[in-house]
């Protein structure tokens, strides 16, 4: 202490007013309110050794605390993700857990929380079934292997296009078909199609697997396919699946010209049902109006395949082989269908976006938006060209001009809608702009929290907020490397600026007694990233030091 004293100034302000926090937490009764919720215990207990794998992983905090879903993930002994449903209930957070593949050996919980202070709160804890193994290396619980990535929205494309080659020359072949051009093209279209989805709707529940385990695109087990088969994921694939089917068995005759109205009616039925697993498969089942989103979904999807189904056909086969005085004919009507599909595709599509982005300003702070605004001006050109075919269908050059022109344009019109498909691919596996936001809100880099580890002690700590001064609280909790709290009885932290000749700054920080916790204050003096090293003494005789790194960004402090 007297070396405290000496120094005078702001720094024995500062250890003083600790102090005095001190002796107030160990005089007045304690408010769990006033602190950043800890770690009190979980079931498994951490570091325990238990007979059989859990369905469900139950972690105590001193106080209310709001999960940041994608920062929880639990790892299997293999290193798999096995992370369920994550839900949070005042100070107690609940994780369900999939079956894992290999159940024996450790298991990793690393978890990310907002206290009820509004403090970010991370950390990680263990626990073994059967007998410890290697502990599972930590990893970004949201990222996927590189083969997922790209297999995801690849599966995604290929199951609109098989939609639109099952729509639109479905819908040309039954009501608009001329009777002497042959039907042969456009019928192994729809078979292409049916052919297509199906294959994506398959490829889609294969890749469910490791995008939540986090392994390769071919590193699947059977109890991990199993787990998705039995999902509402996989259940409503499954009920897609079954859809196909019966419409592969309903359609040859409609595409033969010979369907009656009935056939035609459960065709339609069938087709809205089978849509609506799109979006009950994604954000829309999420969203605030989740019945009007969906509702907006298939009748957006209805539009594009039926639009773009229908541009192929044209462009493919009856432009090529049809008279230009039957063209005269059906074109008119085929342009009055497209403008309604493409009133219904807008309108649709605004429902989406106001829902799904929540703000305005989402539009270009998220990748959503940024995604969204891409779509809408490719959207643009696209209907920028169908106004120039509407024009040249309605003066009837067709039957003049010949249908060269129109064929060139219809082209176009295709290519740039196929890229709306690859756009709408990667939307769709988006986070949505009113997701987006409060998630990088709880994510921000204000405040850090993580998880040090040294021969003597866990260590988790949290800063808030990390900025230029000296308005910066460290808080510090040790553990056993079981996972057992463990009472400190002196902690020191020291913050050394890089890249810059400043002498490192050490700081006491006050211990907790009896708790396994202590807080301190940090000063910042200029913008950068700071090498932080934290002192623990546990005993007379064993103390450790494990260190980190914080950035500190350029930001005007706080009034």
């Amino acid at each position: 202490m007297t070396r405290v004293w000496a120094a005078g100034g702001p720094r024995t302000i500062r250890v003083l007013i600790l102090l005095v926090v001190g002796l107030a937490t160990l005089v007045l009764p304690a408010s769990p309110v006033s602190a950043h919720a800890a770690l009190v215990g979980a079931a498994p207990e951490p570091g325990s050794v238990i007979d059989a794998p859990p369905a469900e992983i139950v972690v105590q905090f001193t106080e209310a605390v709001t999960p940041v879903t994608s920062r929880i993930q639990v790892l299997a002994p293999d290193g798999k993700r096995i992370t369920g449903t994550v839900t949070a209930s005042g100070p107690t957070l609940r994780i369900q857990v999939r079956r894992a593949a290999q159940p024996l050996g450790t298991y990793l919980v690393s978890y990310r929380v907002v206290s009820a202070d509004s403090h970010p709160i991370g950390g990680a804890m263990t626990f073994s079934v059967g007998a410890p193994s290697a502990r599972p290396a930590e990893s970004d619980p949201t990222g996927v292997h590189p083969s997922v990535a790209v297999a995801g929205p690849a599966f995604k494309v290929i199951g609109y296009a098989g939609l639109a080659l099952i729509a639109g020359p479905a819908l040309l072949l039954a009501l608009l078909w001329p009777r002497r051009v042959s039907r042969r093209g456009p019928v192994l279209l729809v078979r292409t199609g049916l052919i297509g989805t199906a294959a994506a709707t398959l490829g889609a529940l294969w890749t469910q697997a490791p995008a939540s385990s986090g392994a390769p695109w071919w590193d699947v087990s059977v109890t991990e396919l199993a787990d998705v088969l039995a999902s509402p994921y996989g259940l409503a694939l499954l009920a897609r699946l079954a859809v196909l089917a019966v419409v592969a068995v309903l359609l040859p005759p409609v595409l033969r010209g010979e369907g009656g109205r009935r056939r035609g009616a459960a065709l339609l039925v069938l087709g809205l049902g089978g849509l609506a697993t799109w979006p009950l498969t994604g954000h829309a089942t999420e969203s605030p109006l989740s019945g009007a989103i969906v509702a907006a979904d298939v009748i957006h999807m209805a539009a594009m395949a039926g639009w773009l189904g229908g541009l192929v056909t044209l462009s493919c086969f009856l432009l090529r082989r049809a008279h230009p005085r039957v063209l005269g004919r059906i074109l008119p009507v085929w342009s009055r269908w497209a403008a309604l599909a493409v009133v219904w595709l807008v309108g649709a599509g605004v429902v989406q976006a106001v829902v799904q982005l929540g703000s305005v300003g989402a539009l270009w702070s998220t990748a959503y938006g940024r995604l969204l605004l891409g779509k809408v001006a490719v959207l643009a050109a696209v209907l920028g060209l169908a106004a120039v075919a509407r024009s040249f269908v309605q003066r009837s050059r067709v039957t003049t001009a010949g249908p060269g022109p129109l064929r060139r344009t219809v082209r176009i019109e295709v290519a740039s809608t196929v890229v709306i498909l690859g756009l709408s691919a990667v939307l769709v596996q988006t986070t949505p702009g009113r997701a987006a936001g409060p998630e990088q809100a709880a994510t921000s880099e204000r405040g850090v929290s993580q998880t040090l580890t040294s021969e003597l002690f866990t260590l988790q700590y949290s800063v808030y907020p990390v900025e230029l001064g000296e308005n910066n609280t460290v808080h510090g909790f040790t553990y056993t490397p079981e996972g057992k709290p463990l009472p400190a009885q002196e902690w020191t932290v020291t913050t050394r600026l890089q890249g810059q000749d400043l002498e490192p700054i050490t700081q006491p920080m006050l211990p907790l007694h009896p708790r396994n916790d202590a807080m301190g204050a940090l000063t910042f003096p200029l913008p950068g990233t700071y090498d932080v090293t934290f002192t623990v003494r546990t005993t007379e005789i064993d103390q450790a030091t494990v260190r980190t790194t914080i950035t500190v960004p350029q930001v005007p402090r706080r009034p």
